[in-house]
């Protein structure tokens, strides 16, 4: 497997972050050229660039803001120019949440956390598939768990979450004459990202404890465990598999 993706322009949205940097590393140690986004977090941005170039694949780091339309159409354009092609497309971005009630959420911070999530996987899809027409390429976005077994406290995550599957799932129905291929990894409780952010700011040793015994494994997943998952959806070995979402949650949803 260690060249599966050889000769393959694998874009990570989100390459800053704690997935997005697992899945981009990944897919360049097997053998796909690397570009990453990130919004905020420059610096470690070009930390993964410099990882990526350390492992001899060719990268790019570039600002993008999901949630304006020609900030993404201009930054898959850069890519595309400069590394070739697009030949799977990947959105491991989202927003840092808190953790509401649904009675206490409201109507700005639901408003604002369809425009940061949702919204911005469409404009993403909406740049991305002349890209992925071209190279009959692969879509991946990152759902959650609580999708199919809702965690209270949640709701702000989950409800963005659903409507990416059902986006999904019509890319993968209506571009598949195309050739492109689209699917999802249903996040459950990864030691990266905003977890490990709001086990230090308010999560506690009971919730963790919880968290564990909620799964069938009994722990936690790593970013590892995720990213590969993710690239098997993105790569050739998953030709035949579209629409479809992959729970990786240690068996939170069962």
């Amino acid at each position: 497997m260690s060249g599966e993706l050889a000769g393959q322009v694998v874009v990570v949205i989100g390459g800053s972050g704690g997935l997005g940097r697992a899945i981009a590393l990944l897919a360049a140690q097997r053998g796909a050229d690397v570009a990453l986004t990130w919004r905020s977090r420059r610096a470690s941005g070009e930390a993964v660039a410099a990882q990526i170039t350390s492992l001899g694949r060719r990268t790019m780091a570039c600002a993008m803001e999901l949630t304006d339309a020609d900030s993404v159409t201009d930054g898959l354009a850069t890519i595309a120019a400069h590394l070739g092609s697009i030949d799977a497309l990947i959105c491991a971005a989202g927003p840092d949440l808190p953790q509401p009630s649904i009675a206490s959420v409201t109507p700005q911070q639901w408003q604002d956390t369809v425009l940061a999530d949702l919204t911005g996987v469409f404009n993403l899809v909406s740049a991305g598939l002349p890209h992925l027409r071209a190279s009959t390429g692969s879509f991946v976005a990152l759902s959650s768990a609580g999708v199919r077994r809702h965690p209270p406290g949640d709701i702000l995550s989950v409800a963005p979450k659903a409507a990416i599957e059902a986006l999904v799932r019509g890319v993968a129905r209506e571009e598949g004459r195309h050739g492109v291929r689209a699917n999802a990894v249903a996040v459950g409780v990864i030691e990266a990202g905003q977890y490990l952010r709001l086990r230090q700011a308010e999560f506690s040793e009971k919730w963790e404890a919880a968290a564990k015994r909620n799964t069938a494994l009994k722990r936690l997943g790593t970013p590892d465990e995720l990213a590969e998952a993710v690239l098997f959806l993105a790569s050739r070995r998953a030709a035949y598999v579209t629409g479809q979402v992959i729970s990786v949650d240690g068996g939170y949803s069962l």
